[in-house]
């Protein structure tokens, strides 16, 4: 076993695709959701159905139900559970799961209970599963969490603001920009551990069965960007790789990776580092602010 990955939100769409790309890579793989069988849940997809895709083409995968919004759960003892079955640590982290996106309620109508519950699955969870594998990757010597964020996390700009068919997605958006300055604050606090911490986004969506609902209709991206796009940023090293706020489609095209099935087995045609066009990557949102001089005297009791 090379790597350990626990990824979350293993059950359906994005997380199922990145979980299967990982596995085909050679890592065994921790797929957590809250969905064991499939008809659990009110979408398709199931854990079962995610760890037997895996193990039916030479992988390793086990499934963990866990629900990771409730304020209750111990997500360390999740960690230690995991890996206990696994005899080994966790040192790869993908934050997939997320609350309800909740786009049909503005702001001013959102209830407090509506927030809560994205704060605690879409950010503290993330924080929370954070702090439970950093032990194990700081004795492992490295490590990569990659959190996945949206362009949402983006402003509004304006005015004049134009018609967008989400609104201002305040509540998932806000959470998602809460991601992106966790990801870099921690990637600083880690570097020096040789964790990588990233977040990743699509950069044109990707049509799941949870996304296309929101916006039937809008151009998207394979799965298979988004999966690749991820063991790209859970390989890469940790020393230069980190702190990044990524879109797929222009991480791909910086790295030059090809993109391939799920299985690993051949490229997918038409989404190639050559096919994708340089003028349709989003730019980075975020915006740095340098740090204040800092007094040789402060450096000293720094240092």
């Amino acid at each position: 076993m090379s790597h350990l990955a626990l990824v979350t939100g293993a059950s359906r769409g994005i997380g199922r695709a990145i979980a299967r790309r990982l596995a085909s890579d050679g890592m065994a793989v921790a797929a957590v959701s809250r969905t064991l069988m499939p008809g659990d849940g009110t979408l398709a997809g199931s854990l079962e159905e995610t760890v037997a895709l895996i193990n039916d083409q030479g992988g390793t995968a086990k499934a963990f139900v866990a629900d990771l919004g409730r304020p209750d759960i111990d997500r360390a003892a999740l960690v230690a559970d995991i890996e206990d079955a696994f005899g080994a640590r966790v040192d790869v982290l993908v934050n997939n799961a997320a609350a309800a996106r909740r786009y049909e309620t503005p702001f001013a109508e959102m209830p407090r209970a509506f927030f809560y519950d994205s704060v605690e699955t879409n950010v503290w969870n993330t924080w929370d599963l954070m702090k439970a594998v950093i032990p194990g990757m700081r004795g492992a010597g490295a490590g990569w969490i990659v959190n996945l964020s949206s362009r949402l996390a983006g402003p509004r700009v304006g005015p004049p603001y134009d018609w967008h068919p989400l609104g201002g997605a305040v509540l998932y958006g806000a959470t998602k920009a809460a991601i992106d300055r966790i990801t870099t604050g921690a990637a600083m606090e880690l570097h020096d551990d040789r964790i990588a911490v990233n977040t990743l986004a699509p950069n044109r969506g990707v049509a799941t069965g949870h996304a296309g609902k929101a916006v039937p209709g809008w151009p998207s991206e394979p799965e298979e960007a988004m999966a690749e796009a991820a063991l790209l940023l859970c390989t890469a090293d940790p020393a230069k790789v980190t702190g990044r706020v990524a879109f797929s489609l222009g991480l791909l095209k910086e790295f030059d990776r090809p993109v391939r099935t799920l299985d690993g087995s051949a490229l997918v045609p038409g989404w190639q580092p050559d096919d994708i066009d340089p003028a349709g990557i989003l730019p980075d949102h975020l915006v740095f602010s340098p740090a204040p001089p800092v007094p040789d005297s402060l450096k000293e009791t720094r240092a």
